[in-house]
């Protein structure tokens, strides 16, 4: 063997070598690249704490020997002011890393409210309590509008607004983040209750409006719109549930001459019409009770619309002649849907779900959006539309 074939032979030996030691390394380096947690966190109650690890393999989370999370990122939220002890294990390829550390939970400097802080969108669709509720003055600009929503809505002494028929909303937000903890999370305040003379005892006037919620991740202090989810309620996946449903309203000739029905409640028949994505048009209907204009006034466009999920009608007619309507209630997860002091208008963010429909694993919500789920006149009674009185956090102490 002459010198120069020893000499590559060994060159490429030592570098077969080299390699096999940086690749060991570099797969170690791919097992644990977690640098540790620090001795201790603080978070104000009520905040969520995140600490990411962007670790691969398995993720355990625990505090007081109770899983709290197997993500690779804790999101971590309380509404007690404590010292919890913190334990991360991280197990990739059977070899198991062990973490502690302790979060430190304190009381807010400036008292939180379990009330809505503050209404940020006030959008009603059209109704016979349009313009009432609340009450509409000659000159009243958007910006005034959201003013009285506020005025209604925010604080524990809030009072009612309509959001008027199908896709009417209000949008608002609270204070401090509500966790999503074990239960129901919040409730909705509205004007619902069960009817004496009802054939079904859940029965009434249950005008059920859908809830959206968001999470403030990126702390913009506003809700965007990858943030929004809906809340599953009880008819989310049943099929006469429509998803992605569209209505257009146009506003009326307020001095046209009214075409009056056969009812003697019924003013105009041809009032305000409206058309959908399904093909369906019509009129909503003026009665007799309500005399102002059902369109709201400080819209100055000609028509305007709305779009998602609407669920099946749930008023009928249960004499059967028009003197009694009555709607259902659903068994969970809308507002103004059941009495304020029953179960069902109390919400668990864990129904949330993605536009896909996959249920999804927020720490809080931030903000809420509430609008009428349900397309219909029910005789009489009028149209129905989600009436909101407030909310408030369960877990407020």
């Amino acid at each position: 063997m002459n010198r120069n074939t020893y000499t590559y032979l060994k060159i490429g030996v030592l570098s077969c070598f080299l390699i096999g030691v940086i690749a060991c390394k570099h797969d170690d380096e791919d097992e644990f690249t977690f640098n540790g947690l620090d001795d201790s966190y603080s978070i104000e109650r009520f905040k969520v704490l995140s600490i990411p690890t962007n670790a691969s393999g398995s993720v355990t989370w625990s505090i007081n020997d109770s899983i709290i999370s197997q993500n690779s990122e804790l999101e971590f939220i309380s509404p007690t002011a404590d010292a919890y002890p913190l334990t991360l294990k991280i197990n990739n390829k059977g070899n198991e890393q062990v973490y502690h550390s302790k979060i430190i939970v304190t009381k807010e400097k400036t008292p939180y409210s379990k009330y809505i802080a503050k209404v940020l969108e006030f959008r009603p669709a059209v109704g016979q309590f349009m313009n009432e509720i609340p009450e509409y003055t000659p000159g009243n600009t958007t910006a005034n509008m959201l003013q009285k929503a506020n005025e209604s809505l925010v604080g524990g002494n809030s009072t009612m607004i309509s959001l008027g028929g199908y896709g009417g909303y209000v949008t608002f937000g609270f204070d401090h983040t509500i966790p999503n903890l074990n239960g129901r999370d919040f409730k909705i305040l509205g004007n619902a209750f069960f009817g004496n003379d009802a054939s079904d005892q859940r029965s009434g006037s249950c005008e059920p409006g859908i809830i959206m919620v968001a999470y403030d991740r990126n702390k913009n202090g506003k809700p965007d719109n990858d943030e929004w989810y809906e809340i599953a309620g009880s008819e989310y996946f049943k099929n006469a549930t429509v998803k992605d449903y569209s209505i257009t309203y146009h506003k009326p000739d307020e001095n046209k001459t009214p075409v009056a029905g056969t009812e003697f409640w019924q003013t105009d028949v041809e009032y305000i019409k409206w058309n959908d994505n399904l093909g369906n048009q019509g009129f909503k209907t003026k009665n007799t009770f309500h005399v102002q204009s059902y369109y709201p006034l400080w819209f100055t466009d000609s028509s305007y619309g709305f779009s998602g999920t609407r669920l099946a009608n749930n008023f009928y007619d249960q004499n059967g002649d028009g003197s009694y309507w009555v709607g259902k209630s659903y068994d969970f997860g809308y507002a103004d849907n059941a009495p304020n002091n029953d179960e069902a208008s109390n919400i668990d963010i864990s129904w949330a779900v993605d536009r896909n429909g996959k249920y999804v694993k927020l720490p809080g919500v931030d903000f809420m959006k509430i609008y009428t789920g349900v397309n219909q006149e029910a005789g009489w009674l009028g149209e129905v539309s989600t009436e909101v009185a407030g909310a408030y956090d369960l877990h407020f102490k």
